[in-house]
């Protein structure tokens, strides 16, 4: 089930550490190419020796070798790995892990790591049930991490309660059933818009709005993660594409975006308009930049072509259309009439009123609309998080039709 998987586990000092070998073991069995991190002090619980012959991999712990000189590069680490799982997590790691501390090679590569991070904590019952331990670990899970939590149990100390390592059988199982979501679109084709479009006045000058193209790569990239093949149409953005599976064709103005997609339209199965195009565009921009001549300029400015509503006048029964709708006043309402307006099969709602949610931020909150009525709350989560739940969603209209 794991064949040609590359999965990094860092290995904190936990009396758990000891059921990693079994995990190793288990993961190995199932195909899988497996790298160990350890801190110090997890080397008190379990040697390297263990890890090392298991995993059939050096394990490492430091940055450089002295004794060849090698140096361990905790941004090569991030970049080979296709899962980090970081088990047994320590109450002490996972608090650096919350602060963006680096001081040994298990943090560094963490923040390095561009594939998804699992954290399975394990500690003492009134460690685990400590506010400030649940205060971290929701911390991390709202910026993109999965927490394994931890069961109730039986404990080394002698106590019973919740903090004891998830099991190894356990966990190998939940990195099977991750693995396993890759294929859920394998074979299916995404258009996905992102980004703002830029309507030129002259040139040095141009019409525009905050959208950082954030959300739309972040769905892009959990499109392509779970299976599909994408194409990804985005306005100027800083976001940058990290996937053999996603297309990335870049434009600038939204007559240029409505080109790329009504070239792309007809061969995608599903189609999420998450771009923030420009409504208008100056109707004559200027050849040379526009010099000062009195106190005021006045701009003609004409209409663009509306890209969902055009394209869903195309859409065919078997093809997912997903829309987005930004509403500062009477959100329901506007957004369930952009819904029927452009033939959508379900829209997403953000409003600017939800501190945290909307342009450039790292998080967002969302309400799921869809044709037969039913409205789906979110809370405020990472983008990351938000992509997951709405491809989930549109898993569950896919699988329903």
């Amino acid at each position: 089930m794991l064949n040609g998987k590359k999965i990094l586990i860092g290995v904190c000092g936990s009396i758990a550490a000891y059921k990693i070998a079994i995990l190793i073991r288990i993961l190995k069995k199932e195909g899988a190419e497996i790298r160990v991190l350890m801190t110090h002090s997890a080397r008190d619980f379990i040697t390297p020796l263990t890890l090392a012959t298991l995993s059939q991999n050096p394990v490492l712990t430091e940055f450089h070798d002295d004794r060849t000189g090698v140096w361990h590069s905790h941004v090569e680490l991030g970049l080979w790995a296709d899962l980090y799982l970081i088990a047994p997590a320590s109450a002490n790691t996972i608090s650096k892990m919350v602060h963006g501390l680096c001081d040994n090679l298990l943090l560094a590569t963490y923040l390095s790591a561009r594939c998804p991070v699992m954290i399975v904590p394990a500690m003492d019952v009134d460690m685990y049930r400590h506010p400030t331990i649940h205060q971290n670990l929701n911390y991390l899970s709202s910026i993109g991490n999965t927490i394994i939590e931890a069961p109730y149990g039986e404990l080394a100390s002698g106590l019973t309660g919740e903090g004891r390592m998830e099991e190894p059988e356990n966990l190998a199982k939940v990195l099977i059933q991750h693995f396993k979501k890759k294929v859920e679109l394998n074979g299916l084709s995404a258009l996905i818009t992102a980004g703002p479009t830029q309507e030129r006045i002259d040139p040095v000058r141009y019409i525009s709005n905050y959208s950082s193209g954030k959300m739309g790569f972040a769905l892009a990239h959990e499109l392509a993660e779970r299976g599909a093949s994408v194409d990804l149409v985005c306005g100027p953005t800083n976001q940058k594409v990290n996937h053999e599976r996603i297309q990335e064709i870049p434009v600038t103005s939204a007559l240029e975006m409505f080109k790329a997609c009504r070239r792309l339209y007809d061969k995608s199965d599903i189609a999420i308009f998450a771009a923030a195009v420009a409504d208008f565009r100056p109707s004559t921009p200027g050849t040379s930049k526009i010099k000062k001549s009195d106190n005021k300029l006045l701009i003609r400015l004409e209409k663009n072509p509306d890209i969902a509503y055009e394209l869903g006048k195309r859409k065919k029964k078997k093809q997912m259309n997903v829309g987005f709708a930004l509403e500062t006043d009477n959100e329901i309402k506007n957004a369930t009439l952009k819904l029927h307006e452009k033939n959508f099969d379900f829209i997403i709602l953000n409003s600017m009123k939800d501190a945290g949610a909307g342009f450039s931020s790292e998080t967002n909150k969302i309400t799921i609309l869809d044709q037969s009525g039913k409205k789906k709350k979110f809370p405020l989560k990472h983008k990351r998080l938000v992509a997951k739940d709405i491809v989930d969603f549109l898993l569950t209209k896919l699988y329903a039709s």
